[in-house]
């Protein structure tokens, strides 16, 4: 979405843009930023039993929500932006950046929008989440729109009940972030055809990638298996170990998007970045969704199912015998997902630079007393 607004804003609004991109995820500065914009990356916290803990620091939690908290408010206090997309967590982990966003918003000029997948979880846990961060009113005092990255005929989070009825009008339905996304290196890892199977991440992918390693592939196919970067090591190593003739596994590839668009067909979990990535083309794709944790992948995987855009399989059930008949059916079909809303890259910056006009209205009318430097600034 960066290269996004960076390529498009300019033209929309006549200004350059300038960012940063906040995460608390250490792999995510390993992607090159667009030019303008720059990484800052927060202490980070990891998932365990009891909820959320530090990743690395031998901090108690309470401390390194306040560390975070105050790194947030520094980033906004120093940036200015004009603009804030907050991804996923509106306040983000137990609340650390709903002070960050009432001082900017009371310190001056700023529009803050909340950017949602287009499935949250069960209607049950995704009011719970909502229910923590109290409610509608806290969001709407925070932030001026809810911008949803999906396509309401395939799945509505409000009708579904994954968004309180009471947000409906700040939400814009943006199409998946799907068409237009960056091109990599142009280069496969693969020495002919393929298939492909991609399990995300990687840290609960090794029950997919080992049954889709022993699946057998059409004779004159290879079979990548992108085992993602957060596999462990040993599960990584025994799927190399136990890989046959013509199956590569490798933790990642340099050009997901390409490898996805070269193969014969695609095997992989339900996550947003990998289904788009797959509605962008016209291959045939399995769907095996993630079963534990969150819905949202299950959810996922049955509305485009049901749309006709792929093929779904529980990985209960799955079996080597079933992937290697599912690849005989769909190898050289092709897949029509022209109807779904694809092009949530085009709509953002439109929707982005809906929302910065006024404020750069009232700019072109103040008089020239105060200086201008002329760029948006965004914050992610």
């Amino acid at each position: 979405m960066a290269y996004a607004l960076n390529n498009q804003l300019p033209g929309l609004t006549g200004r350059a843009v300038t960012g940063v991109l906040i995460t608390g995820t250490s792999l995510a500065p390993a992607f090159r930023a667009p030019e303008g914009w720059d990484w800052l990356l927060l202490p980070g916290i990891k998932k365990n039993p009891e909820g959320y803990g530090p990743r690395n620091l031998d901090v108690p939690m309470q401390e390194l929500i306040a560390l975070r908290s105050r790194l947030l408010q520094a980033a906004l206090d120093g940036l200015h932006p004009d603009l804030v997309i907050v991804d996923r967590h509106a306040t983000g982990v137990h609340g650390e950046l709903a002070p960050a966003l009432r001082h900017a918003r009371s310190a001056g000029r700023v529009r803050v929008v909340l950017g949602l997948r287009e499935v949250l979880d069960s209607p049950d846990a995704a009011f719970s989440e909502w229910a923590l961060m109290g409610g509608p009113r806290v969001v709407k005092a925070l932030f001026d729109a809810i911008w949803v990255y999906g396509d309401p005929a395939v799945h509505d989070p409000v009708e579904a009940g994954e968004i309180p009825f009471a947000l409906r009008n700040l939400i814009h339905y943006t199409g998946y972030l799907a068409s237009g996304r960056p091109a990599g290196s142009g280069t496969s890892c693969m020495p002919g055809p393929y298939v492909m199977t991609t399990v995300g991440g990687g840290s609960d992918g090794h029950a997919l990638a080992s049954i889709a390693a022993a699946a057998a592939v059409p004779a004159g196919l290879g079979h990548l298996i992108v085992a993602g970067p957060q596999m462990p090591a040993e599960e990584l190593s025994d799927l190399q170990r136990h890989a046959g003739p013509g199956v590569r596994v490798v933790p990642s590839v340099d050009d997901t998007v390409f490898h996805i668009r070269h193969a014969a067909a695609v095997i992989a979990m339900g996550g947003y970045n990998t289904v788009c990535e797959i509605m962008s083309t016209d291959i045939p794709a399995l769907i095996v969704p993630r079963n534990q944790c969150r819905a949202e992948q299950r959810i996922r995987a049955a509305s485009l199912a049901a749309a006709g855009y792929l093929d779904q399989q529980d990985i209960g059930t799955l079996t080597p015998d079933f992937l290697a008949g599912w690849l005989a059916t769909r190898l050289g079909t092709k897949v029509d997902r022209r109807r779904a809303v694809l092009d949530g890259l085009i709509r953002v910056p439109q929707l982005a630079a809906e929302l910065m006009r006024p404020m750069f209205q009232a700019d072109e009318a103040e008089t020239a007393a105060v200086a201008k430097d002329g760029a948006s600034r965004v914050a992610v």
